[in-house]
């Protein structure tokens, strides 16, 4: 299912894909706590009629909360979704989606049958159209509302319990902005109270799995916008890498010429508005990012706090990453030395912080 897809990745607690289907963003559906739209196909929910999938109850895990959470029922990313929808539609075989209308990664075809390999490319060996191609669609996206997905503004108890919906519509780039916000910001407590030590995407066992998701379920919104089923995002080798020779205006974005902070302006992405940057503010709010713009993108390659990032890794380094046969060594153990997952996310020599 497109919207739960990652809320199942998680062991500590269902993390969320911060993605509300348009269809069920309304008080019926938040009343009635139920997500399972019909398929255009056929017209019954979850295309049940032509054994696409079926209205089901939700799975959630048994297993305990980690000590790291000391909380029960504070905050809507527990045991995701449950909070908004307790009924969504459970897809068979190869289909996925909120209303099991699209195939399953890796696969197409009218029945979802036909094996289909894509290849991601470096950016570097892409030709210049190709390369120009990539950077018009990231434009796109970023300019174009999404058709399916809105987003909250509110949470459910600011929702009066589902009978006053908060949504709003995004656009297809500023969706994953958001929905990469929702999964990681802090829990509102209510008052001036926040609970700050938790992400639901960073320094746990699906900080891996949850981002191989997020990316799937983004080059997916960028076919389907295009018209493109053979996009595949392109990919920025960065080992030994001594400086960020992507941050050009042929590329991401070159330095401004007499503010290091900003981007040049040769580069259409000086344009572009940032959202959700302001945590302490949405938590003094208890509030949630509404996605308004707050500003032009700040980047100042190199000025990283060298203390805790020093440099890029290094190729020997991510193939030591890879030689690590033990994923987790411990429940949200930070200070696993030879876990994979804390290796590649908390501390070189694995991930570029």
């Amino acid at each position: 299912m497109f919207l739960f897809a990652m809320g199942l990745l998680l062991v500590i607690l269902q993390p969320s894909t911060g993605q509300f289907p348009r269809v069920c963003a309304n008080t019926q559906s938040l009343l009635r706590k139920e997500c399972c739209p019909p398929w255009d196909g056929d017209g019954t929910p979850c295309g049940e009629r032509s054994n696409r999938g079926t209205c089901q109850r939700i799975l959630l895990s048994q297993a305990p909360l980690g000590p790291q959470f000391p909380f029960s029922g504070v905050d809507d990313r527990e045991d995701w979704p449950s909070v908004f929808y307790n009924r969504t539609c459970r897809c068979r075989g190869n289909f996925m989606g909120f209303n099991c209308g699209e195939c399953k990664f890796g696969f197409s075809g009218q029945n979802c049958t036909e094996r289909r390999l894509r290849t991601r490319r470096n950016i570097f060996q892409l030709t210049i159209s190709e390369k120009d191609k990539f950077l018009a669609y990231l434009n796109l996206a970023k300019n174009i509302p999404s058709k399916d997905y809105v987003i909250a503004t509110g949470t459910y108890a600011q929702m009066n319990n589902g009978s006053n919906p908060m949504f709003r519509n995004i656009n297809v780039y500023d969706l994953f902005v958001w929905m990469h916000y929702y999964a990681s910001r802090d829990t509102l407590l209510g008052g001036s109270n926040v609970w700050r030590d938790i992400d639901f995407a960073h320094e746990a066992p699906g900080f891996l799995p949850w981002h191989r998701a997020f990316l799937l379920l983004w080059e997916r919104e960028i076919q389907k916008i295009t018209g493109d089923e053979n996009f595949t995002i392109p990919y920025w080798d960065w080992r030994d890498a001594e400086d960020c020779v992507i941050c050009t205006d042929e590329y991401m974005g070159g330095q401004h010429p007499t503010n290091p902070n900003l981007l040049s302006p040769a580069s259409f992405f000086s344009s572009w508005q940032v959202i959700c940057t302001q945590s302490e503010e949405y938590n003094s709010q208890q509030a949630l990012c509404n996605a308004t713009s707050e500003g032009p993108i700040l980047r100042n390659p190199g000025n990283n706090d060298k203390s805790r990032t020093p440099r890029l890794p290094s190729s020997s380094e991510v193939e030591f990453c890879l030689t690590l046969t033990q994923y987790e060594s411990g429940s949200m153990d930070k200070m696993a030395n030879y876990s994979f997952q804390n290796l590649s996310y908390s501390k070189l020599p694995c991930h570029p912080r």
